[in-house]
């Protein structure tokens, strides 16, 4: 009987162990300064004429394919709102957090009352990175961004009409809603959020943060196409 209950103590220990060494598990533990894994492809900026503050990146399809998170990558998934657009971007955040085995929180506001509140929420959690997806959140964002700027942030499908250096967008023909009574673009497209669209914004998005091109909108349409 000793010697199982022995057994079962050490077993415990052991799980308790790899419970408190999961760096997935407590975020106010140290973390080390996020870095790419892979490098950007041609095509991507013109490294000659990079884009200047809240200027604009066209970046050549699939040029972002071979830049991936550091493993345990920490990233709040800010969302507002069900409509069909939202619930696409929040599928493909997820769904890329997944593949590139990123720890993920989802904070999602309660009401117009929450939008504020959810934002402070998502920063007091400390992450790498806090994605944005849902127009509601626009607003919100323009107003707490920029007194938070060691904080970055990724909107997906949107973007802030003056967003400062720790603001990235990725936005397209279809989407580009800039709030702060600008209305909806009338462009706008609800169609325009597909799964391959909706899963290169997120995957752009994050390439481009985790390489220091960051205060700009990442444009997915042809540079032709009319904004």
């Amino acid at each position: 009987m000793c010697s199982l209950l022995r057994a079962a103590a050490a077993l415990a220990a052991a799980a308790a162990l790899v419970t408190g060494c999961s760096s997935g598990d407590d975020w106010s533990q140290p973390h080390p300064e996020p870095t790419a894994v892979g490098k950007l492809g041609p095509g991507f900026i013109d490294p000659s004429s990079p884009p200047a503050p809240e200027g604009t990146a066209t970046p050549r399809p699939g040029s972002w394919a071979k830049v991936h998170p550091p493993k345990d990558y920490r990233v709040v998934l800010l969302t507002s709102g069900d409509e069909r657009p939202t619930k696409k971007l929040v599928t493909a955040v997820q769904e890329w957090a997944g593949d590139e085995h990123v720890d993920l929180r989802t904070m999602t506001a309660d009401g117009p009352s929450d939008l504020v509140p959810s934002v402070t929420r998502a920063l007091e959690m400390g992450p790498d990175l806090i994605v944005s997806a849902g127009n509601d959140l626009v607003d919100p964002l323009a107003v707490v961004t920029p007194n938070h700027l060691s904080q970055q942030f990724l909107v997906v499908g949107a973007e802030l009409a003056e967003p400062t250096h720790n603001v990235t967008a990725v936005d397209w023909y279809g989407a580009s809603f800039r709030g702060e009574g600008l209305g909806m673009s009338s462009t706008y497209d609800p169609g325009s959020f597909s799964t391959e669209r909706c899963a290169a914004a997120i995957r752009a998005g994050v390439a481009s943060v985790l390489n220091d091109l960051t205060g700009i909108v990442i444009w997915l349409d042809n540079p032709s196409a009319p904004r």
